[in-house]
């Protein structure tokens, strides 16, 4: 309990309480106490062992896939236009280093997860050139509003 993190909100929170739809601060009390419990009692964290695979993935699934759609909505909120090259390639490269559980390793230093996909956003935000986003990307639909007239 000592040297916590700061008090945050993380997209995993964000997106059990987008899908549970228990936007009750009182469960959320509850909820913190159980894993608090269940992270220090080592025979009730073993419980959590006893659930099948299957039904673990199928939660991940949901679970990874709702921190993805908020990622997205944060974007669409700040109306980033994805049409830039430039914002796509950012995007496009940092997703994929995500999802495809990307590691980087010299000796004994590892980055891999959130804090490498993090880095290669910022590193690709300060070195790529602000014009190769004057090159939009086109898309299919655009492509045939554009022949039609």
């Amino acid at each position: 309990m000592l040297g916590a993190p700061p008090n945050t909100t993380y997209s995993e929170v964000t997106g059990a309480v987008m899908l549970t739809r228990a936007f009750n601060p009182a469960i959320m009390t509850w909820a913190a106490i159980t894993a608090i419990v269940l992270a220090l009692v080592g025979k009730l964290g073993a419980l959590l062992q006893t659930i099948p695979v299957p039904v673990m993935g199928g939660i991940m699934i949901l679970l990874f896939g709702s921190i993805a759609t908020v990622g997205l909505n944060t974007l669409i909120k700040n109306q980033v236009d994805l049409h830039k090259s430039r914002n796509l390639v950012i995007v496009a490269v940092t997703l994929v280093f995500g999802i495809g559980g990307m590691a980087f390793g010299v000796g004994d230093f590892s980055l891999q997860g959130v804090s490498l996909c993090g880095i290669v956003a910022i590193v690709l935000n300060l070195v790529l050139p602000n014009d190769l986003g004057e090159n939009h990307v086109v898309d299919n639909a655009q492509m045939e509003e554009e022949a039609r007239h």
